[in-house]
């Protein structure tokens, strides 16, 4: 049965703006290096950093008896290194508003999942509906981009690659929330590893050798791969395990909402009303959806 409390929100919020940050980074990281290989130094510097962690405190993986290898190769491959691939490929065919609203889908996504998978995470009307609502909320702040053709023959198969990515992140997080007893810190650092292994054959086989970027595009690189990839995969591995995937998946309605209120606060873009709009309907969405546990967190 999943456990939200106060910490779950806190990570929850936590997660949302950071990952809502990452793409300032990137798109300065994009300036200088390519897209797979962006993903394959992020994947491998986060996977470097979150082993050795791992191996300092002990390096145990499973608490029990029971293993899921498979499980464990699933979440590896579904929660980094394919949706990572899918995106960057998908994107050179696609507007970044239908990207957007790609992953906010994940959040429909996980719940007949988890509804099926998952003991104690049934779809109820209530929480279909504020889903619903909090989906709406991202068409609207993301506007007229959401559904926009670029024009490019290739434009359906760019989009079914983001909606595939958006399904990579939703039967990881269900997956993860499935798995026996098993060390945070492991299933955080063993799934990059896996991770890894995919993405940077692929990215040889695709972009070739990598360039020696420059200084500034290392040092965001190092700042994706520790903050936002590294950082927040354990953040989510303890939110998925702790308060589960439905929860968690909240995460995506806040991350483009981040995106744009950082673009007006760091960048000086322009503040439309329908960010307002938009504010007001995901807040309404995850307080519908989330009624009981923010009835039980606030009542004590």
């Amino acid at each position: 049965m999943p456990e939200i409390t106060a910490r779950s929100w806190i990570m929850v919020l936590a997660l949302g703006l950071v990952w809502g940050a990452t793409f300032l980074f990137m798109e300065i990281a994009l300036r200088g290096m390519t897209p797979f290989w962006l993903a394959a130094y992020r994947i491998g510097f986060a996977a470097a950093l979150t082993v050795v962690i791992w191996r300092v405190l002990g390096g145990r993986l499973w608490l029990t008896d029971t293993r899921a290898w498979l499980s464990l190769v699933t979440v590896g491959l579904l929660s980094t290194a394919v949706p990572f691939m899918l995106l960057s490929w998908g994107l050179q065919y696609v507007t970044s508003g239908f990207a957007g609203v790609s992953m906010a889908a994940v959040a429909l996504i996980v719940l007949p999942l988890a509804h099926v998978f998952l003991p104690g995470e049934r779809m109820t009307l209530r929480r279909f509906i504020g889903f619903l609502i909090g989906f709406v909320g991202v068409v609207v702040l993301i506007g007229p981009e959401a559904l926009a053709s670029t024009g490019e023959a290739m434009e359906p198969f760019g989009r079914l690659a983001c909606l595939c990515a958006a399904g990579c992140y939703a039967v990881s997080t269900v997956t993860m929330r499935r798995m026996p007893p098993v060390d945070p810190i492991g299933l955080a650092a063993v799934p990059l590893v896996i991770g890894s292994a995919l993405v940077i054959p692929v990215a040889l086989l695709r972009e070739g050798m990598p360039v020696m970027p420059d200084t500034q595009t290392l040092l965001v690189v190092a700042v994706l791969g520790l903050v936002p990839t590294a950082g927040a995969n354990l953040l989510r591995v303890l939110v998925v395990r702790s308060a589960g995937p439905v929860f968690m998946s909240l995460t995506n309605y806040q991350v483009p909402l981040w995106s744009v209120v950082l673009g007006v606060l760091v960048l000086g873009e322009q503040l439309h009303p329908s960010l307002l709009l938009a504010m007001a309907l995901i807040l309404a969405g995850v307080f519908l959806s989330q009624w009981g546990a923010l009835k039980r967190l606030f009542g004590k």
